[in-house]
């Protein structure tokens, strides 16, 4: 029997990231063969898979497909920068997004159930990501979504980390430009008519609170209130936004589109971990935490 050594041990869980004595056991039932080892720690992946999915991922991709007359937009998550480079993910996002693109799924829960099959898992595309989870080592997650069909769709990927998708009529030269503004400006919202209540309501809570301060009577206040929400809306809205490529600077997403006679229907606009809390974590901390428990099991095996 080959001699199992503490190297091939930290190899193998640096590719599984399965618990120490786990890894050990997979490599002596394998007589030392890595790969094979890792095949057998694969059928206690659903365990694995498991415990990584308390761990927050805020970072991941954007990725778009775009099959037929279907479109569509998802974010992907995974806990590290480095992981979002990885070719095995990568591969699995698009794969996700194709799926949704051509399947239509309802919801997060049915595209997990539809049929996918990559790096020797599945049958589904939930058993692909529990595998992955496995093989390389972080949680990762399917977000979101956003599919279109019937009409016309313009997609642009700003690297991997901001994704935008622009349904509409007319020339796809000015769509694609509007896509890329959206990128760069992030409006919450085609129209001010449609820039969410909430935020409409927080904006004028602030608009408040400022006019407060300044000592004028209630009317002049009533007027700076309003006319700071107008010039929010302004702001936030895509077709009020200057267009990014205005030559003269002022020209508007609107004038623009006009100009090219194309109409934008609707837009979704993806950011990677917007609105994810990041786990910072205190490195002093954890080392003071190993420390003491090294110590306390230093302590018990003498006692």
């Amino acid at each position: 029997m080959a001699a199992i050594t503490a190297s091939m041990v930290a190899e193998l869980r640096a590719r599984t990231d399965a618990p120490m004595m786990e890894c050990k056991k997979a490599l002596t039932e394998a007589d030392g063969d890595l790969a094979r080892a890792e095949e057998i720690l694969r059928v206690k992946l659903g365990n694995k898979a498991g415990k990584a999915a308390s761990r927050i991922t805020a970072e991941g991709v954007v990725a778009a497909a775009v099959v037929g007359s279907a479109g569509a937009l998802v974010e992907v998550n995974c806990e590290t920068d480095f992981v979002s480079k990885n070719d095995a993910f990568l591969a699995f996002v698009n794969a996700v997004a194709g799926l949704v693109a051509e399947k239509n799924p309802a919801d997060i829960e049915a595209l997990s159930a539809l049929p996918l099959s990559q790096e020797g898992f599945g049958p589904t595309v939930e058993d692909v990501r529990k595998g992955l989870i496995g093989k390389i080592g972080e949680n990762m997650t399917i977000r979101r979504f956003k599919r279109y069909e019937g009409g016309k769709l313009a997609s642009y990927l700003h690297g991997t980390r901001i994704g935008v998708m622009v349904e509409f009529d007319g020339e796809d030269v000015a769509a694609k430009d509007v896509a890329m503004h959206v990128a760069a400006m992030k409006p919450a919202a085609l129209s001010s008519a449609e820039v969410p209540a909430e935020l409409v309501a927080k904006e004028r809570k602030i608009a408040e609170e400022k006019a407060a301060e300044s000592g004028k009577p209630a009317d002049i206040v009533a007027k700076m209130v309003d006319g700071s929400v107008q010039k929010y809306l302004k702001e936030v809205s895509l077709l009020d936004q200057v267009f990014v490529k205005a030559a003269d600077g002022k020209q508007t997403v609107a004038a623009y589109l006009k100009s090219a006679n194309t109409t934008v229907k609707s837009f979704t606009l993806y950011v990677v971990g917007e609105g994810i809390e990041k786990k910072v974590d205190d490195f002093a901390a954890e080392v003071a935490a190993q420390k003491a428990a090294a110590e306390a099991a230093a302590a018990a095996k003498s006692a």
